[in-house]
């Protein structure tokens, strides 16, 4: 665990150790959480890297006989 420090604008930088693991860069948005007495950033995914995630799934449906 590392400690930060908010500056006198409210901001925090990100210790470059977490930055290299969650592979963050400028830009990146983040969604910000309170839980009870501390707050989480989460990066928000962009909707281009969830592409391909789903291949290879069955995309069969079963339908009723009275159906078709």
């Amino acid at each position: 665990m590392e400690t930060v420090t908010v500056s006198p604008k409210f901001q925090v930088v990100i210790p470059l150790s977490i930055r290299e693991r969650l592979k963050l860069v400028p830009g990146v948005k983040m969604q910000v959480m309170q839980f009870d007495n501390r707050v989480e950033f989460i990066p928000v995914q962009p909707a281009s890297a969830l592409r391909g995630t789903l291949r290879g799934i069955d995309t069969t449906i079963a339908r009723d006989a009275d159906r078709l």
